[in-house]
């Protein structure tokens, strides 16, 4: 019935919130930890996002894996409970938490009813700070991983992305899958979860966002009980990736009658004053579904695929622009030429008027749409510090997408669209398509 209930003041929370303004308070408790936060007292349930910066990037050397299998540990026992006393406590609460290690952060969130406020971050705290790593634990959860790791090597679109990092960063962490290898997740200790833990959940990478029924007062409070305890300093941050590819073809021959290509160049950092042209301009090229010239060319004119796409990915130590498609064998190497004169076209001609209008109205008209309560509008908030980007972000971001013009899309596309560097990373048995560079 508690669970009911919570999901209940989700759906609501949703509803009241979406319709309100975001007006973001900054918080810094009596300990000195700061989070931003958006009050909203209509509904009494609050919802936590906590960010740790550095992520899986933080494996030791030889110890790949082992910020994910701990993050997928910290929820299986803490304090004086093991796994199912643990669970079974934070289902009693209505409560609910969320673990993942992500290649630059450790994610946390969690969701609670404001009368079980205290009693939820609690059992929070004990996982943060008091996680028990139990052998038994460790087996089940690493067993879980390795069965993920066996089914990615199997899937020609994961089989794609990995060779792709691996050719673009060999030597840093992104070359490599933040989930491991078989060898190196079998081989981790208790010891190397600790010490992971120790490396990655530090008050010096701490970031922090609420929304929902709770004053800053409330949270300042809170933020000091759940994570003064903290260690003060983690583990240093990695270098910046180095950027080793060219342009060319990859084959991967895989036994399948479509071939998946994972497709890209160097990208633009996310606080490069060009972002929001680069932005808008590959929305227009690949990133607004069925309305993008890539779709245009390779679906709805020549059928040759059921979808294409690109988009930018800035990371913290290095910057990509990327793109996906799957066709039949006999077809892909045709996708590619189709894909290469997209991209030649776009770093010669820019966009049309029209195409940039368009692109405005669907950008501006969407963003709206993404706070649609307090867990999203959380999520959205901690991704803004973590980033960097300024508390009025939210109100601002229209404008600088309005402000774009065919001047500025023209100039970039002939700085960041680069056709020649665009390599292709092809998994099954093409025809026609041979491997270069």
């Amino acid at each position: 019935m508690k669970r009911i209930y919570m999901a209940l003041i989700a759906l609501l929370t949703f509803t009241a919130v979406a319709k309100a303004e975001v007006e973001i308070q900054e918080v810094t408790s009596p300990g000195g930890i700061t989070a931003w936060l958006v009050e909203e007292h209509s509904i009494p349930f609050t919802s936590l996002e906590i960010r740790f910066k550095g992520g899986t990037n933080l494996d030791a050397d030889g110890k790949r894996g082992a910020v994910n299998l701990m993050s997928g540990l910290l929820e299986e026992g803490a304090a004086d409970m093991d796994a199912r006393q643990y669970a079974a406590a934070v289902e009693g609460l209505a409560a609910s938490f969320g673990f993942s290690a992500r290649s630059d952060a450790l994610a946390i969130s969690a969701q609670f009813l404001s009368e079980n406020r205290g009693a939820a971050m609690e059992l929070l705290r004990a996982a943060l700070v008091e996680p028990r790593f139990d052998q038994t634990a460790i087996d089940r959860v690493r067993a879980q991983v390795i069965s993920g790791i066996q089914g990615d090597l199997k899937d020609p679109d994961d089989i794609a992305g990995r060779r792709f990092s691996e050719l673009a960063y060999a030597g840093h962490p992104y070359a490599t899958s933040r989930s491991g290898t078989l060898d190196s997740v079998a081989e981790l200790t208790r010891e190397d979860l600790i010490a992971a833990k120790a490396a990655t959940i530090a008050r010096d990478r701490l970031f922090v966002a609420a929304v929902g029924d709770i004053t800053p007062d409330e949270l300042g409070a809170l933020l000091d009980g759940l994570l003064g305890d903290l260690p003060a300093v983690g583990a240093n941050m990695p270098k910046r990736a180095d950027y080793q590819l060219t342009g060319g073809v990859t084959v991967i021959p895989f036994d399948t009658p479509q071939s998946v290509v994972i497709f890209g160049h160097e990208g633009i950092e996310r606080h490069d004053d060009d972002f929001f042209v680069a932005y808008l301009m590959n929305t227009i090229l690949g990133g607004s579904g069925r309305q993008s010239r890539l779709m245009e060319e390779v679906r709805e004119k020549r059928g040759l695929t059921y979808g294409v796409y690109s988009y930018l990915q800035p990371m913290d130590y290095a910057e990509l622009y990327m793109g996906s498609v799957a066709s039949a064998n006999d077809r892909v190497a045709e996708a590619i030429d189709v894909i290469r004169a997209e991209w030649i076209k776009m770093a010669e001609d820019g966009v049309t008027a029209e195409e940039l209008d368009g692109a405005k109205t669907y950008l501006t008209g969407a963003y709206p749409l993404r706070f649609d309560g307090n867990g999203p509008i959380a999520n959205i908030m901690v991704g803004m510090q973590i980033t960097g980007l300024p508390v009025d972000y939210i109100a601002t971001r229209n404008d600088k997408i309005n402000a774009v013009t065919l001047g500025d899309i023209t100039r970039v596309a002939k700085r960041f669209v680069r056709p020649d560097d665009l390599r292709f990373v092809v998994v099954g048995q093409p025809e026609g398509l041979k491997p270069a560079n």
